[in-house]
């Protein structure tokens, strides 16, 4: 198809980077009344538009001046540093490196700068956003552009590339928070990386779409994962702006970038139904263009947010003629001082009490990897929102809300040569939470698809052999104070009695809900509601699990005496509950009975999770039973991969 792209050069990285920068721009507004969490200070679109803006500062400083733009949304970048921070940043970029010449129908201002390499323009990016990086959302960002820079280490971005490059960032990223919370831009990066990986498409565009999809759906179920943000009845800000990113990233790949609502705050929604088809989130949308749009208290009423428009809509904005005004250098030794920049409002803070308390970065170098851990460690106790993250060139960027300013600066001394000291002073908000801890849900789960579905439902999943022990650990992993555990039949009642028990402290509440199954577990967690109490939340849960009968079609492994009889090894066996009910020598007649079974006492929904090993056609067989002997009566059949059932079936 023309104009699509099946990899990105340098000078194409560029552009996607100055593309971002002019989305971010326009986005900046919508992103800072979003931000809630982790302080309710509107300045997360400011913080990763600076970052942004640094980063390809930096790429043009490395490269000797500005690129020339390539394409009808493009638009020149003027320069303005200095010698000094040319040199700062300059990169080598040999012969090995070079970009394939240019072809003969290229414009030769750019065709002059194709000497430049994805990983010089990738790596002076990633390395100027470490530098010069504003807020928890800032440091994030330049993660993401680390693990770009690290996949077009060997050559252009391809659609492989990508694949890694998210991957990579993810793992950067989670790496780098003290205390990882769901529903942020983590999840999101997370979501975006699974999906690039599934997509079955190969080139580079549908790889890119697959990763802006798997973007803002997450993005939509924000709220559902984090309380603080379901209250104030908004999407993460920072995952909105990793969505700018990646959508265009999907036109810098040659497609339109996706056209997405403006999110906006709104009335949260009662309760979602279930997992399949939970609002994609509580906030409020505005389609951008339209009139509504420019008002600020505006507030749209019955749709969610999350809602997508096609991917081939048109490319709303262009990117702005005025050329991007000169910032201070990313590399330079800034005074330690309290900051604010002009016409900012003043931010605050969330733990909720009067006294002062501050955000504080620095950025560290002559330093070694045990020495940033052990900095980490130091302000993960003296506060939250803790983020130390490297650029890949022995220089790294610290971040921490706390209360002793003085005390995150002596860490950061101890750990090696400080530079770019920042202290912010932050206020009392009454939206944010107050304490560091949110609520998780951990999950017990196998098969790949299972894993996903808990995952993208905002729980925290434990796969592989449980035993009593490696339960308990997994919850004395888990950073929030509240947890609940779906353990989804995995041990017996007795022991998940005794592991809530030893798991229980002065500084973290358990609940062990009742969920016999997975699909137990996917109808207790569509009820998850993070606003409410642990104890309420932990009741509405274990309420839908107990109102799904739940039942299984298995093989029988080798001959045996069961409840209704005597089976040969290959029979088909339907079990409710634990309990075989029934016997076949043909696994589908024994499905098709097991569903007589379950539904000849009711039900209005039938969920089917298909293990690793059902036969083709299985799921097809079954829903044709369902809807000829029971109309009316939905399905929804999800792949689970489970290994043992051929299908776990749930009927509500």
């Amino acid at each position: 198809m023309p104009g699509v792209a099946d990899a990105l050069d340098g000078t194409a990285l560029l552009n996607w980077g100055r593309h971002t920068l002019t989305a971010l721009e326009r986005h900046r507004d919508e992103i800072n009344a979003l931000n809630v969490f982790p302080v309710a200070d509107s300045d997360t679109g400011t913080n990763l538009l600076s970052t942004m803006r640094a980063a390809v500062r930096g790429a043009e400083a490395a490269i000797d001046g500005p690129i020339p733009s390539a394409g009808a949304h493009g638009g020149r970048v003027a320069g303005g540093e200095s010698a000094a921070q040319t040199d700062a940043l300059r990169l080598q970029v040999g012969a090995t490196d070079m970009a394939p010449p240019a072809s003969p129908d290229q414009d030769p201002a750019i065709a002059d700068h194709r000497a430049v390499s994805a990983h010089g323009v990738m790596a002076a990016m990633a390395r100027a956003a470490t530098m010069g990086a504003r807020g928890n959302s800032g440091i994030i960002l330049s993660q993401v552009l680390r693990g770009v820079a690290d996949a077009v280490a060997e050559g252009p971005l391809t659609a492989e590339a990508l694949r890694f490059a998210l991957r990579q960032a993810a793992r950067l990223v989670r790496e780098a928070l003290s205390s990882p919370v769901e529903g942020t831009m983590l999840t999101i990066l997370d979501r975006a990386a699974e999906r690039a990986a599934d997509a079955s498409e190969r080139d580079l565009l549908g790889v890119a779409l697959a990763a802006a999809d798997g973007a803002v759906k997450a993005l939509g179920e924000t709220p559902a994962q984090l309380g603080v943000l379901r209250e104030a009845g908004v999407v993460d800000a920072g995952a909105r702006g990793l969505l700018v990113l990646l959508d265009e990233l999907v036109a810098a790949a040659g497609g339109s970038a996706p056209a997405r609502p403006v999110y906006r705050r709104g009335a949260p929604e009662e309760r979602p139904s279930r997992v399949s088809d939970r609002p994609a989130t509580d906030v409020s949308v505005i389609s951008e263009g339209s009139a509504a749009a420019d008002r600020s208290d505006f507030s749209a009423d019955g749709s969610g947010g999350g809602v997508e428009y096609s991917a081939g809509a048109a490319r709303s904005g262009q990117v702005a003629s005025n050329p991007i005004a000169p910032v201070p250098n990313p590399g330079a030794v800034l005074p330690t001082s309290v900051v604010r920049p002009a016409g900012e409002p003043a931010p605050r803070s969330e733990w909720g009490s009067g006294a002062p308390h501050y955000e504080v970065m620095f950025l560290v170098r002559a330093s070694d990897d045990l020495r940033i851990g052990e900095l980490r460690d130091q302000l993960g106790a003296l506060g939250d929102s803790v983020v130390v993250v490297g650029d890949g060139d022995e220089t790294w960027s610290a971040h921490v809300h706390c209360g002793d300013a003085g005390a995150a600066v002596e860490a950061g001394l101890a750990a090696g040569v400080l530079s770019g000291i920042r202290i912010e002073i932050l206020d009392d908000s009454g939206h944010t939470p107050t304490g560091k801890a949110d609520r998780a849900i951990l999950a017990v789960a196998s098969g790949t698809g299972a894993v996903r579905l808990f995952e993208d439902a905002g729980a925290v999943v434990l796969e592989g052999a449980v035993t009593a022990d490696v339960l308990l650990e997994a919850i004395r992993r888990v950073p929030q104070r509240e947890v609940l555990v779906l353990p989804n039949g995995a041990l017996p009642a007795h022991e998940l009695v005794a592991v809530s028990v030893a798991a229980r402290d002065g500084q973290r509440e358990v609940l062990m809900l009742p969920c016999g199954s997975m699909v137990q577990g996917l109808a207790a967690l569509s009820m998850h509601d993070a606003g409410r109490a642990a104890a309420d939340d932990a009741f509405a849960m274990s309420e839908a699990a107990a109102g799904t009968r739940w039942g299984a079609l298995r093989v029988a492994p080798e001959r045996s005496l069961t409840m209704v009889g005597m089976c040969e090894a290959g029979d088909g066996l339907g079990l409710v509950g634990h309990d075989v009910v029934v016997i076949d020598s043909d696994v589908r007649a024994a499905g098709r009975t097991l569903l007589d079974r379950m539904l000849g006492l009711g039900g209005e929904l039938v969920t089917m999770l298909l293990g690793g090993d059902a036969p083709e056609g299985l799921s097809d067989d079954l829903t044709a039973h369902v809807a000829a002997g029971f109309p009316g009566v939905e399905v929804v059949v999800y792949p689970g991969g489970q290994a043992g059932d051929l299908v776990q079936i749930g009927v509500e």
